[in-house]
């Protein structure tokens, strides 16, 4: 591929279907990814969502890195305020050890999960990820003053460094201070109600370099549904229709299979929301996701795009990514 692509896995869970076998479909995923010339897989962080596995991300990476060689894992992301800082810095440290130049740091402010879930994880505010991610960071390089009570504590392994941190966003809230502090962008346009450009823009026009980025990075997130027709990718996207329906009415439930969406009974009101939400998507045979991708790069200019496909049959799934490595190489 002349352009970077990577994964982003939500671990979805199809109806019908064992939630631990979402996590080893995963696996499998992955090692296509690298077979395909993937650059990344990231994996995000969501809790008590049947519809997603994908609470735990730092130990599927851990256990996709030991079975692939090349290919780039993180965390997309850790949910920093689900999670205290010096844990996120110890995880991430070992990550580092056992997998030189292979780990990612990607963090988010959102909860990834509803209210009782935030309870139950004892969640700080979003409003504290500053404070958080500045903790986090010196903890890592042992920078806080005599003065912090923090002082002297060390992480281990103290031999590594952390990983390079990307900013998660789909506003564009944090795209000024992640390139303000030398770190990577990854803008989710795949459920973002924004455009990317405006915020991809703000994340250059404030970068400083850094160690970690001596030039700014941005990551693109997108939707995508490929197959071999326009007609098999529109069956295979009623699952999304659904599911996103489901996701606005707070129903976060396993992943629906085309024949369940379609047999949904819609209201006139529900179908036009799914028609505006489709702009979020990708969707089509290789030719026409090619030209859709290449829009987009066109106009957000990112560097790199990261490419969620939420797809009810796994083996439908890695065809998806097959079908746009190929067309995106050609």
């Amino acid at each position: 591929m002349d352009f970077p692509l990577s994964v982003l896995d939500l671990v979805p869970v199809p109806s019908g279907t064992p939630a631990s076998a979402a996590m080893r479909s995963s696996i499998d995923l992955a090692r296509t990814a690298e077979r395909l010339g993937f650059e990344r897989y990231w994996i995000s962080e969501h809790h008590s969502m049947p519809a997603i596995s994908s609470s735990a991300p730092e130990v599927l990476l851990a256990r996709i890195a030991a079975l692939t060689e090349r290919i780039r894992v993180g965390s997309g992301g850790i949910m920093l305020p689900n999670h205290v800082p010096m844990r996120v810095a110890e995880i991430f440290h070992t990550l580092a050890g056992l997998y030189p130049g292979r780990v990612d740091l990607g963090l988010g402010r959102a909860p990834g999960s509803d209210a009782r879930a935030s309870r139950a994880l004892r969640a700080a505010s979003g409003e504290q990820f500053s404070e958080m991610l500045n903790e986090l960071w010196a903890l890592s390089h042992g920078s806080l003053n005599r003065g912090h009570p923090y002082h002297g504590v060390t992480v281990m392994p103290d031999d590594v460094e952390l990983p390079p941190i990307w900013i998660l966003g789909s506003s564009g809230a944090s795209a000024h201070s992640a390139g303000a502090a030398g770190m990577g962008y990854s803008f989710a346009s795949h459920f973002s109600p924004v455009p990317a450009e405006p915020a991809l823009r703000r994340y250059r026009d404030a970068f400083q370099p850094s160690a970690a980025f001596p030039t700014p990075h941005a990551i693109l997130g997108v939707s995508v549904i490929c197959a071999p027709t326009d007609e098999e990718a529109e069956h295979l996207a009623a699952t999304v229709d659904l599911m996103w329906l489901r996701l606005r009415k707070g129903e976060f439930l396993p992943l629906p299979s085309p024949e369940e969406a379609l047999a949904y009974d819609y209201s006139d009101m529900e179908r036009n929301a799914i028609l505006e939400n489709r702009d979020r998507h990708i969707i089509g045979d290789p030719e026409s996701v090619r030209q859709q991708i290449d829009a987009l790069r066109a106009d957000a200019q990112p560097d790199e795009i990261m490419i969620v496909s939420n797809i009810h049959d796994p083996s439908k799934r890695l065809r998806s990514y097959e079908l746009v490595a190929e067309a995106m190489a050609s």
